[in-house]
């Protein structure tokens, strides 16, 4: 072989193997962790993760050909976090997806290593899980699941749709973290509309009933359901005794409605979870969370189920029915 020739070919070889190193890194199996706070068998956190893994399949990552996703469910218990936090950690995974604040607590003790992308953590900043929402610095960045000001928009809604609304029980995991923020905003918003709040920390169905017993002893109440753990779990519980005690409520999220509540206003969490997807997608590419801001929610729903309003003897107002992005028949 000539010498310019071989120099060509060498040139070539070289200018090659960086696309190939590059293809390689995509092509071997990665790992990424999952921590969840719910439990496997939840319809609704099921619904995330699907949507979380149909994103990474839309952006190449194949479960079983080049990424092995690790989930783990907390059940609704949050004395498990530390223990699967762990036991994720131990796995040693490229990243690890954390869904809410107590999971993404949990992970941050455990390594400042491994990045990790959280999703409807209500406050990062206050939780300690980031310093600043621009450059979130350290090995954790994400999604934020509400802007506090909208829970003042819980306690409006209710009274347009209940005219007679003098009283308000707001019910809270007192466990969880945010909720002195959500009720903060609703108290704002509560003397401008007579509405008198009550504060209800539940953590267990019993203290969920005592609760319901106990308020509706009075007429021209509603309830307010802030989005924290045991709300979440026991959602059922809530909804149900909401409708026996003949009682107008605001839950945070579509599904509380879809479960047979009355009305909704809050973040489309399949979308956190598509976007928490591509910030993965990033950080397996090359990227660190130090250079990937904290996203603020950008999709939002109101919806509405007209079969309970029924029910409860409640016509809504034209206006609460026109902002409806959904109304369920």
């Amino acid at each position: 072989m000539k010498r310019r020739e071989f120099i060509t070919l060498l040139g070539g070889a070289a200018a090659a193997w960086p696309l190939a190193a590059r293809a390689q890194q995509q092509d071997r199996m990665r790992r990424i962790g999952v921590l969840m706070p719910q439990a496997e068998s939840d319809p609704e956190q099921r619904s995330w993760t699907t949507a979380f893994a149909t994103r990474l399949r839309e952006l190449g990552w194949r479960q079983g050909e080049n990424a092995q996703i690790d989930y783990r469910w907390l059940g609704g218990d949050t004395t498990r976090a530390a223990s699967l936090a762990k036991e994720l950690v131990d796995l040693q995974p490229d990243v690890i997806l954390a869904a809410t604040n107590t999971p993404a607590v949990a992970l941050r003790q455990y390594t400042l290593a491994i990045p990790i992308v959280f999703t409807q953590v209500s406050d990062p900043v206050a939780a300690g899980l980031v310093t600043n929402l621009a450059r979130p610095e350290g090995n954790i960045t994400g999604f934020t699941v509400f802007e506090f000001a909208m829970a003042g928009k819980w306690i409006e809604a209710l009274k347009e749709c209940a005219p007679g609304l003098t009283r308000a029980a707001v019910f809270f995991d007192p466990g969880s973290s945010p909720w002195p923020l959500y009720l903060r905003a609703i108290e704002a918003a509560a003397p401008s509309l007579g509405v008198k709040l009550i504060p209800f920390p539940v953590q267990s169905d019993a203290e969920i009933e005592r609760a319901f017993a106990g308020f509706a002893t009075e007429p021209n109440g509603a309830i307010v359901a802030i989005p924290t753990a045991t709300v979440v779990r026991r959602r059922e519980k809530i909804i149900a005794l909401a409708a026996q005690h003949h009682l107008p409520a605001m839950y945070p999220f579509r599904f509380f409605v879809a479960g047979g509540g009355l009305m909704s206003y809050g973040t489309n969490l399949a979308d956190l979870y598509r976007r928490a997807a591509f910030y993965i997608d990033r950080i397996l590419k090359g990227s660190k969370p130090a250079d990937l801001p904290v996203q603020q929610p950008t999709k939002f729903e109101f919806v509405i189920n007209i079969k309970t309003a029924n029910a409860l003897g409640l016509t809504m107002p034209p206006g609460l029915l026109v902002r409806a992005d959904e109304v369920i028949e």
